[in-house]
């Protein structure tokens, strides 16, 4: 406690907070497609391999619209950046209470609802923008645990649409999303790490191999969770013929994992190293999914989706651990792009489930894939880390103590300044 005390006195606790709730509530709204999954799917008699791409559908838009607004907010702030997306959002709930009826309303649905998804980048950056280099993670934690919102959405979504319909969901996340609005208006102060570049300076990480690196990482920790987030209810609900409310408390107990353990991400990330906790995760994370493949029951399966995704969210804290490290000056941008690739590797899961469902029959396949390449990743993370450590961080994934030096363009993070 101590430890948190000190950490919270080196930064802006209110705006870090403003920061969780944005991205809590703004998380709830990008997986409401994937939480109602059960309903919409026998509201229209969807295919498995339609479910899986109607549950990817906002996440490939929510992928594709991060890098933007990361990019807006290095001109009109991470604060601005984050109200208009959040008057954005109600906007679209508005549309989905009043006009969506059929299944190419849901499609567009899903499109608005990734807008919900942008804000990943855009709120890691403001949360964790007034702390120094050596408590980012922890902060990136706090921030990041915001995916939690996917627990709101399973936990509330299911019963609400029970009871008044899939529909009316939508307009009552766009009533509850005017509070993280008011919170970041009241509570929230633009941090002082921003420094004004050029567009093309902005953008540099993405020609940068490192900064693929990550993206691959990501893909796993964050497209994993994600992907398993939103394709969970659907999962227990034809695997093991449970209710459509009982699917999404099943789902919450393994989203709860994920979104708690990665605020323990970042904090060993800062005290051990990122790179190592990273080396932990995907081993876990291979290992989760390959049993997975053999069908355990319901118990069983719970018990390691619970475990998978405290890896997976373990990971996603102890990649943004040294994301501020390796891009200090335009971490909002840089932020955004992994989160990008992140999430587009998310809607691969939806549907590689989907389509091993409807071409084998069961979900194993898309369980060996995912695992297969996490494998692949981890190998190439041991190479990655020999050309990382001592360039711009210390053993094992810490922030560098060494003098302030260039190389290559990346500033040592021992020059690095919140």
């Amino acid at each position: 406690m101590a430890d948190l005390k000190t950490v919270m006195k080196s930064g802006h606790p209110p705006t870090l907070f403003a920061a969780f709730l944005y991205f809590d509530f703004c998380f709830a709204i990008w997986v409401l497609n994937g939480a109602m999954g059960p309903f919409i799917t026998e509201a229209f008699r969807l295919t498995p391999a339609q479910t899986g791409f109607m549950i990817s559908l906002p996440i490939l838009a929510g992928a594709v619209m991060r890098f933007p607004l990361g990019a807006l907010a290095q001109y009109i702030g991470r604060k601005n950046a984050a109200l208009t997306e959040m008057s954005l959002i109600i906007l679209a709930m508005a549309y989905g209470f009043f006009a969506v009826s059929s299944y190419g309303d849901v499609l567009a649905m899903g499109v608005l609802l990734g807008i919900a998804g942008a804000s990943f980048g855009v709120a890691l950056s403001l949360g964790s923008g007034w702390f120094p280099p050596e408590h980012k993670g922890l902060a990136m934690g706090i921030a990041g645990a915001g995916n939690s919102g996917t627990v709101l959405a399973v936990l509330f979504a299911p019963p609400l649409a029970q009871a008044y319909g899939w529909q009316a969901v939508y307009g009552f996340a766009g009533l509850v999303m005017a509070v993280p609005l008011l919170v970041m208006v009241i509570l929230a102060k633009e941090p002082p790490d921003r420094e004004h570049q050029s567009f093309r300076e902005h953008v540099a990480c993405l020609f940068e191999k490192d900064g693929w690196a990550f993206n691959l990482i990501y893909v796993i920790t964050f497209g994993g969770f994600i992907g398993l987030s939103n394709f969970l209810p659907t999962f227990f609900y034809e695997q093991f013929a449970v209710t459509k409310v009982e699917a999404g408390r099943l789902t919450m107990l393994a989203a709860l994992m994920g979104s708690g353990i990665r605020v323990a991400g970042g904090y060993f990330a800062d005290r051990i190293g990122g790179i190592l906790v990273l080396t932990v995760v995907l081993l876990a994370a291979v290992g989760s999914f390959l049993l997975l493949t053999a069908s355990p029951p319901l118990l069983a399966t719970t018990i390691l989706f619970m475990v998978c995704f405290a890896a997976l969210g373990a990971g996603n804290g102890a990649l943004f651990q040294l994301v501020p490290l390796r891009w200090p000056t335009n971490t909002a941008v840089a932020g955004s792009m992994i989160g990008e690739i992140g999430a587009l590797g998310g809607a691969i899961l939806p549907n590689a489930m989907g389509l091993s469902k409807q071409v084998t029959g069961g979900f194993a396949a898309g369980f060996v894939l995912y695992a297969a390449f996490a494998a692949a990743v981890l190998g190439c993370l041991a190479l990655w880390s020999r050309r990382w450590v001592g360039r711009w961080v210390g053993p094992r994934g810490k922030v560098l103590s060494a003098e302030p030096a260039r190389e290559g363009g990346v500033l040592a993070a021992g020059a690095q300044r919140a």
